[in-house]
C-alpha cells in the first residue's frame, strides 16, 4: 500500500485557553481524501518552520483571527479599529511557511482565513470588517449550525475549480467579517459572491496554490464540492 501524502495544518490558536486546538472537519477531509493530516506546532522560528516545510507533501492554512493589519500595511488609524483578535505568531509563522512552499512549490490550501493570508503575505489587501465597509445583503458571517450554505458564490469559467466543482452557483458555508479586497499580484479569482466579494483565489504560477473563503471543512460529509476541494489538495501533493 503506497504511503499516503503528509498534510501539515496550521493550527488554531486560542489565547484564552493559553492553547493550541482543532476543528476536527479539517483533518477528516484531508484524510477522506486520502491524506494524512498532521497539525503542525505554532512557532515562528525560521529553522524550524524550514525543517516543517521539509517534512510534509502539502500545507493547509486554516481559519481563525483576523489577519494583522501589520501584514498588509494598514495605516488608516479608522481602519484598524475595525480589525479584531489577531495571532501575530501565527501571521510570523504563516508568512514563514507560504515562503517556503512557493520555494519547494508544495501544494497550499487555505481556508477562510487562510484566503486572507495568502492573499495579504502576497501583496493583497483587505477590508477588515464587511459589514461597514462593504455593506450588502449577502450574509457572509453565518449562524451555527455551520453545515448549512448560507450564500451563493459564482465559480468562474476556465478556472481549476471550475474543473473540479463545475462552473457557476455554488451554496456555501460562509462565516467571517474581512475578506479579500485588492487581490495580490500573481493571485487570479476562481469565484465571487453576489456582492462582488472574491471568495477564491489561485496562483497560476504554482503547481498548486488555492484559497477559498468558505468553509469545505464544515460541509464535507454532506457535499460533493467540499470534498473535491480537499481531493484537489491531496491530488497535488501526491504528484
Amino acid at each position: 500500500m503506497s504511503a499516503r501524502p503528509v498534510v501539515g495544518v496550521v493550527p488554531l490558536v486560542d489565547y484564552g485557553r493559553e492553547s493550541l486546538w482543532m476543528l476536527p472537519g479539517y483533518l477528516d477531509g484531508v484524510t477522506e481524501a486520502g491524506g494524512l493530516p498532521v497539525v503542525l506546532p505554532l512557532t515562528d522560528d525560521p529553522a524550524q518552520v524550514a525543517q516543517l516545510a521539509g517534512m510534509v507533501d502539502a500545507l493547509l492554512v486554516t481559519g481563525g483571527q483576523d489577519v494583522g493589519p501589520d501584514v498588509y500595511g494598514l495605516e488608516d488609524p479608522a481602519a484598524r479599529a475595525l480589525v479584531g483578535e489577531t495571532s501575530p505568531e501565527r501571521d510570523r509563522m504563516e508568512r514563514l511557511l507560504l515562503g517556503a512552499a512557493l520555494e519547494r512549490d508544495l501544494p497550499v490550501l487555505g481556508i477562510c482565513r487562510g484566503i486572507q493570508a495568502v492573499n495579504a503575505l502576497l501583496g493583497g489587501t483587505l477590508w477588515q470588517d464587511l459589514p461597514t465597509q462593504h455593506p450588502s445583503a449577502v450574509e457572509h458571517h453565518g449562524r451555527p449550525p455551520y453545515d448549512v450554505p448560507v450564500h451563493t458564490v459564482e465559480v468562474l469559467a476556465d478556472t481549476p475549480l471550475a474543473v473540479r466543482v463545475g462552473a457557476g452557483e455554488l451554496a456555501v458555508s460562509s462565516y467571517h467579517h474581512q475578506a479579500v479586497r485588492d487581490v495580490a499580484p500573481g493571485l487570479a479569482p476562481m469565484a465571487v459572491s453576489g456582492d462582488g466579494i472574491v471568495e477564491a483565489l489561485w496562483r497560476p504560477a504554482s503547481r498548486f496554490l488555492w484559497a477559498v473563503q468558505w468553509h469545505p471543512e464544515f460541509t464535507h460529509r454532506t457535499d460533493a464540492a467540499s470534498r473535491a476541494i480537499f481531493s484537489a489538495l491531496v491530488d497535488a501533493a501526491r504528484g
